[in-house]
């Protein structure tokens, strides 16, 4: 933004730089008013401003902020002669109405550092001078057992010239969550609640996170029964012992069959493959186990699932062949157990036929230049961009230029279609039959803030000089470097969520500075040995699986635990994802659901991308209609955030009465009517569909009551169908814990 002015109020208002010693503009005033939350996305930082007074986004334009502050308005904000009368003051302290309301008193420090600034002529910085490079706050973390409830934290700015400075008075406090903690203007934290909280500390452009912890004054655990398995259990185990939590016991064996059967594969164990692992003295049986699941072709199947929920793998932008062919093009990538790194690199160099070459299909979904590079950056860098592209992102470092320098490496793309019927007139983007992606090298991206041609850039990285090179391939093989300080901490980062519930970072693809890991060393630690491991998805599936971290029970020995839902101490209990439910109960009844358009007998996690609901795909099937009730994303994003699992009444209602349930229970040919025709007992029948369904036999108490029941029923087709139906509605069935 560029302001025109007279020549005579240009010339009043030149600016006379800060001598030594004085109030500085960029050091003390611009940081005051951060401080204030004058700057902020809420306030006078917002895109449009506020009250007709903009600055910008938390001090990112030191220049800009001169110019609205000391020239806008015909300098009204600022009065050097009669300081005291600066709007600026006056509003701030609400003397005159302001929409804020008062942000400071007229005895705070605040004001007398904007005062003495007027005061003496509004004077700009001297160009060259010291920068800020670096803000170190103490205490990085702090844990508190009570009856302990305050510390204090200091900031220093560190400067270009070398001096440093304390500027713990200037700083900006905010906590990531309300309740827990509250902080004084001095930088003493005070408790609110027990609980946790993480206080951002900020100071122009730099922003220091504290971790802080108020622990109840409980004892240290005795954690001498919890043996490591690996490195990951030690730093689980460690951090659990500095919050004296107590971890859970190791999960029985049937609940560990079904939880290491529905991660790795999506899949139940049939009932031999359950007696027998039930019935193993083998003191390895889990880590034969694990190494087994992941040597069979579901493994590759269901993950290849995850991949195609981030790359967009589906019909509306691609079509039925397309998703096809990417779909079994990643899923024989996982088989081959290939790097994802380099799994990363084909798909972002691809380029070609999107049905010769499947990879491409991931830049037919993306048409757009600038979701394109949003993306990128969330799925293969667990990067948020996208607040950067109208201003500095307000939460972490990447600026306008970063976002249209990152979307300038990804403008070139293009789309050449191959006999292709259009399937709706209305959107130009569906289309049934193959297209070519192909670069055009004359395309370039407009930076909206210079009005000129964005430079390519990498995200917090040197980008060297591409000319005219292929950007396409040159930002491929910056991702797929094992250098890449983002790549594996973002995949590892997944493989925890997916394999434990909840990432270390969360959102998972949301790291910045002001969203810090649960555990930072084991965070660090899994991407080292990610890379160190050659970037293989299973290598690292199994280090999490065979760590007792994973084995471990979801309920606990300590009724204080159970509130921990950030460091692992137990299980996190979670729904069933809507292809894991589906094919579950196919697999306890025996019955397999018809897709439509597909052969009768493929599992949910076996279809590319099943046909949509509604008019457009010409139906709507059960087994269709079920996934999309029970939260299968549309795939419209690139983020594991599209996938729904919150439960609803029409959760309830396909469960309970649901047309799909009650085919699959009263198939005459599924498992029931089998075992009914080969005249087994009700005793026999219980236990199969108990293995089947739960991973264990029922218990004495369960046999009792429900073999009273079948003995008394008129008609035992019926009851057992009620009973079945029961089995398949119970939390146990509907949970993976």
């Amino acid at each position: 933004m560029r302001f025109s002015f007279p020549a005579a109020l240009v010339v009043l208002a030149s600016p006379v730089t800060a001598a030594a010693g004085e109030v500085s503009f960029e050091r003390d005033v611009l940081p005051v008013l951060t401080r204030a939350g004058c700057n902020m996305g809420a306030c006078h930082g917002n895109l449009n401003g506020k009250g007709g007074l903009k600055l910008s986004l938390k001090a990112e334009d030191a220049a800009f902020d001169f110019a609205a502050l000391t020239r806008d308005m015909l300098a009204r904000r600022t009065d050097p002669i009669r300081p005291a009368e600066s709007l600026i003051l006056q509003k701030a302290t609400a003397q005159v109405p302001h929409e804020g309301g008062a942000r400071f008193a007229q005895s705070s420090a605040e004001y007398a550092i904007l005062r003495d600034w007027i005061s003496r002529g509004c004077k700009r910085d001297a160009p060259g001078g010291p920068v800020l490079t670096k803000l170190v706050v103490t205490p990085a973390s702090k844990i508190l057992v009570a009856p302990a409830d305050r510390f204090r934290v200091s900031a220093v700015a560190h400067f270009s010239d070398g001096s440093r400075r304390d500027v713990t008075a200037l700083s900006a406090f905010e906590f990531t969550q309300v309740g827990v903690a509250k902080i004084n203007p001095d930088g003493e934290v005070l408790r609110e609640q027990t609980g946790e909280v993480v206080l951002l500390v900020r100071y122009l452009s730099q922003v220091e996170p504290v971790r802080i912890v108020f622990l109840p004054n409980r004892p240290v655990p005795d954690t001498g029964g919890a043996v490591a398995n690996n490195e990951i259990d030690r730093l689980v185990f460690a951090q659990l012992n500095e919050l004296r939590l107590r971890p859970a016991e190791l999960a029985a064996d049937h609940v560990f069959l079904r939880r290491a059967y529905l991660d790795a594969i999506g899949l139940l164990p049939t009932p031999e493959e359950t007696k027998a692992f039930l019935a193993s003295a083998d003191p390895k049986k889990r880590e034969k186990l694990i190494d087994s699941l992941l040597a069979r072709p579901e493994f590759a199947e269901y993950w290849a699932q995850k991949w195609s929920d981030l790359l967009r793998n589906e019909e509306k932008s691609l079509d039925k062949k397309g998703v096809a062919v990417f779909y079994r093009w990643i899923a024989a990538q996982l088989a081959a157990d290939r790097p994802l790194n380099e799994f990363a690199r084909d798909v972002l160099a691809a380029r070609g036929s999107t049905y010769a070459n499947p990879p491409a299909n991931f830049w037919r979904a993306i048409r757009d230049p600038l979701q394109r590079s949003e993306s990128v950056a969330q799925v293969f860098l667990g990067i948020r961009v996208g607040c950067a592209r109208c201003h500095n992102h307000p939460f972490d470092r990447w600026t306008i230029d970063d976002y249209y320098g990152f979307a300038a490496l990804f403008t070139r793309i293009e789309y050449r279609v191959l006999e292709n019927k259009r399937r709706d007139d209305l959107d130009k983007h569906e289309f049934v039959g193959e297209q070519v992606v192909w670069q055009n090298r004359t395309a370039e991206m407009q930076n909206p803030r210079t009005k000129g041609t964005a430079k390519p850039r990498f995200l917090g990285a040197p980008t060297p000089d591409l000319g005219d090179g292929d950007r396409l391939a040159a930002v491929a093989d910056w991702i797929a470097s094992p250098t890449n300080p983002f790549f594996a901490r973002a995949q590892v980062n997944r493989i925890w969520l997916h394999l434990m519930g909840r990432g270390l970072v969360d959102p998972n693809d949301d790291f910045r500075l002001t969203n810090p890991p649960s555990n930072p060393p084991l965070l660090e630690w899994l991407a080292g040995d990610f890379a160190k491991g050659g970037f293989r998805l299973k290598r690292t599936v199994k280090a999490v699986m065979t760590s007792r971290t994973y084995q471990l029970a979801a309920t606990t020995r300590d009724r204080g635990t159970m509130s921990d839902d950030l460091h692992h101490s137990h299980a996190m209990v979670q729904p069933l994802e809507a292809e894991q439910l589906l094919d579950a109960l196919a697999q306890v009844t025996g019955v397999p659901v018809q897709f439509k358009g597909y052969p009768i007998g493929m599992r949910a996690n076996q279809i590319p991308a099943p046909p949509q609901t509604g008019r457009r795909f010409g139906g709507d099937g059960m087994g269709e209609r079920f996934l999309k009730v029970f939260g299968k994303p549309e795939r419209l994003l690139t983020c594991e955030c599209e996938r729904n699992d919150d439960p609803g009444l029409l959760q309830a209602f396909q469960l309970i009465t649901g047309d799909l349930m009650n085919a699959l229970v009263r198939d005459p040919d599924g498992r029931l009517g089998k075992m009914l025709s080969a005249g087994k007992s009700d005793a026999e029948m219980l236990d199969e569909f108990y293995l089947a369904a739960l991973c264990r036999p029922p218990t004495a108490a369960e046999s009792k009551k429900l073999l009273a029941l079948l003995a008394g029923a008129k008609d035992r087709r019926a009851a057992w169908e009620d009973v079945l139906w029961a089995l398949l509605n119970s939390k146990e069935f509907l949970l993976r814990r």
